[in-house]
């Protein structure tokens, strides 16, 4: 599998220049991060592994799948994992296509049943230390329902960060969207549409669930205090995008992004 940019690619990344010997995104046009085959562009990240280790086959390509499985745990254990893509990104519209399948893994936590999610403006995952259970980012959380009670997807989580809601700075981790509940292993598809450091929303089958603005880091959090450069400025304007593993199994058959103008 190939390994992330450098650092300092990452940065030519993010002001457009192209990534040599790779496909890039084109703005305007839909691009497909996974290309159906393999994970080529993509590496792991899992909890107590070093970067590029895909503990137990994690994630996997199978009939034209981008699998998550725990099939090769013992225990869960703890080993949140995160799939990142080689590139990271700062304006765009990312459209996912998920669905929950099969039983969560033994020792998994309770929270987790059915969860899962996309990390975006996320940290490099090279600065992620090995013990780390979550990128600094923004979470786009995916909830399935458990045959019964309500349970929104499209969520809002927070791990080291902080967002802006209705002019107000919102410090609580996880924040409810208002889409309906998504029971059973059927197919959802999950859009996001990214402006940098401004306005960001989730929308679920099409439906805009979740708005907020100034993504940011959260300076009381130990993780993400080495990423502040200025901390008079605390916006996060872009970065990676990555798949969990959070111990219940789940398929994605297409993740793809449409890049936009700077404005």
């Amino acid at each position: 599998m190939r390994q992330l940019l450098a650092p300092a690619a990452l940065v030519l990344c993010f002001l457009g220049a192209p990534v040599r010997g790779q496909d890039t995104p084109k703005p305007g046009e839909w691009f497909q991060l996974f290309n159906g085959k393999d994970l080529t562009g993509w590496t792991p990240k899992i909890r107590t592994f070093a970067l590029g280790d895909n503990y137990k086959n994690t994630f996997r390509v199978e009939d034209g799948l981008l699998k998550v499985r725990y099939d090769g745990y013992d225990q869960f254990d703890s080993r949140f994992g995160h799939l990142f893509y080689q590139q990271p990104f700062s304006h765009y519209t990312l459209r996912i296509e998920y669905r929950f399948v099969g039983d969560q893994a033994k020792g998994g936590p309770g929270w987790a049943i059915r969860n899962s999610g996309v990390m975006i403006h996320g940290q490099d995952p090279a600065t992620i230390s090995k013990d780390q259970e979550f990128p600094v980012s923004i979470e786009v959380q995916f909830l399935g329902g458990d045959g019964k009670n309500p349970r929104p997807t499209g969520n809002l989580c927070t791990p080291g960060t902080h967002v802006v809601m209705k002019d107000k700075l919102v410090k609580t981790h996880c924040i409810d969207s208002t889409s309906a509940t998504q029971h059973g292993e059927q197919w959802v598809t999950a859009e996001i549409v990214v402006k940098g450091a401004g306005r960001i929303e989730h929308k679920i089958n099409g439906k805009s669930v979740i708005s907020y603005e100034k993504p940011q880091y959260d300076p009381g959090d130990k993780t993400a205090q080495p990423l502040i450069k200025d901390p008079k400025n605390l916006l996060i304007e872009g970065g990676t995008l990555s798949l969990q593993s959070e111990s219940h199994p789940l398929d994605f058959r297409k993740v793809e992004i449409m890049v936009h103008p700077r404005p």
